[in-house]
């Protein structure tokens, strides 16, 4: 059995997952430094807020109300999303850039958000944007880059993927 060096995989990109994660964890220290305590707000803009949240529960803050439990749940689900991300990225090219580096920004806010589970028992929140009295809820870079990642997974399966897949026609084969 052939062995696949790791810098000819998707691990390749990791060194972004590690550079997010810092940031993440580095802002997160500041807004508690700087806030101590929870709500206090720095207006930036008149629409934007930097603030002191914490979450308990999962995006939206969703079952952050459940006593505790729920902070093991989410650990345990980011631990088992975490390795699959890393086996999925092993399981690529490394030049399959846009999916990796997607995965890769994926990957750094899961562990960003794990780390504040598992160190504090809760996730650390401090960008707040607002329109008029709505609020989009705070939220943080970890879950910055997972959107990121996402929309970029998004876009890779409609745009790249079909470039990845497509054979190349008579004309192009011709001309080799």
């Amino acid at each position: 059995m052939h062995k696949t060096p790791v810098l000819d995989t998707g691990l390749r990109w990791l060194w972004i997952a590690v550079i997010f994660f810092i940031i993440d964890q580095i802002t997160k220290q500041i807004a508690v430094d700087y806030f101590v305590v929870e709500g206090g707000r720095f207006e930036v803009m008149p629409f934007f807020n930097f603030t002191l949240a914490y979450n308990k529960g999962a995006a939206f803050s969703f079952l952050a109300d459940q006593g505790g439990w729920q902070v093991f749940f989410f650990a345990t689900i980011s631990t088992v999303v975490s390795i699959g991300l890393l086996y999925w990225l092993y399981t690529l090219k490394a030049s399959n850039r846009w999916l990796s580096i997607s995965l890769s920004l994926i990957f750094s806010g899961a562990m960003g958000n794990l780390y504040d589970r598992v160190t504090l028992g809760q996730v650390v929140d401090f960008i707040d944007w607002y329109y008029g009295s709505y609020n989009f809820p705070a939220f943080n870079v970890a879950d910055s880059v997972i959107f990121l990642g996402a929309a970029m997974m998004l876009y890779d399966s409609f745009f790249h993927q079909q470039e990845d897949n497509k054979t190349p026609s008579k004309k192009e084969t011709a001309s080799k």
